[in-house]
């Protein structure tokens, strides 16, 4: 039976290197999918993975409607045996409930991927509707560290690497921004309640981007210069 799947974890916990891995272990098998995502690193239309695995996507508009664009698809001739969301928890409730028709009407999976919360603690909506109408929930098992190198449970909101508790729910950042840009860290819940940073604590990240950018085979990284993730993350959290 076609479910909806909705898979979900803090930032930093391989979200979209899972639904890219979904992807290609389908595709491998002549299986045919559409991607949808918002806001991605890459830019408009794409699904990318800080590892550096990026596909084509189509971009989801507050105005999409994933039944109607599926229908579409298909009486048009097209194929889709399943439907990968990325960035999920900026689906309007709406959206949510277009995707569970996709599911019942025309018998094709969705797996959606997502973070539950926003800086403030509090529940997307997209992603509280994906936990109402889901077939199936994952938490993702890849686990993402707090500073202090406990498991990091909550997304926090930084300027300037101080966390703040106030704002829109959706303001574009990064995990690592610069000092005095708006960006976003995981933290374990003791450190989100008590707003303590890796940069308020005075404490070095624990681990930089995963890969090196254009470093030359056996090029040696100079101390503190760090790994730097070519593509800038949009969207958050």
């Amino acid at each position: 039976m076609p479910e909806l799947v909705f898979f979900s974890g803090t930032m930093d916990c391989g979200k979209s290197t899972l639904a890219l891995q979904i992807e290609h272990n389908r595709s491998a098998r002549g299986l045919q999918g559409m991607i949808f995502t918002r806001d991605d690193r890459a830019g408009t239309g794409k699904l990318s993975s800080r590892l550096g695995l990026v596909a084509e996507a189509v971009e989801v508009a507050e105005e999409l409607d994933f039944q109607r664009h599926l229908v579409r698809h298909l009486t048009s001739g097209g194929r889709t045996d399943y439907v990968i969301v990325d960035e999920a928890q900026f689906l309007s409730p709406e959206q949510v409930e277009q995707l569970a028709r996709v599911v019942d009407d025309l018998g094709i999976d969705v797996y959606a991927f997502g973070i539950a919360t926003d800086f403030r603690t509090r529940l997307f909506p997209g992603s509280q509707r994906l936990m109402e109408l889901a077939d199936r929930m994952e938490t993702l098992q890849v686990e993402a560290l707090c500073w202090c190198g406990a498991r990091a449970t909550h997304n926090a909101r930084t300027v300037g690497g101080r966390m703040v508790v106030e704002g829109a729910q959706v303001v574009v950042g990064d995990v690592g921004e610069p000092s005095g840009e708006v960006g976003y860290e995981v933290l374990c819940r003791r450190h989100h309640r008590r707003r303590l940073t890796a940069a308020s604590a005075g404490a070095g990240a624990l681990s930089p981007d995963v890969l090196p950018v254009d470093e030359p085979a056996g090029a040696k990284v100079p101390p503190g210069r760090g790994l730097s993730d070519p593509l800038r993350r949009a969207g958050s959290h």
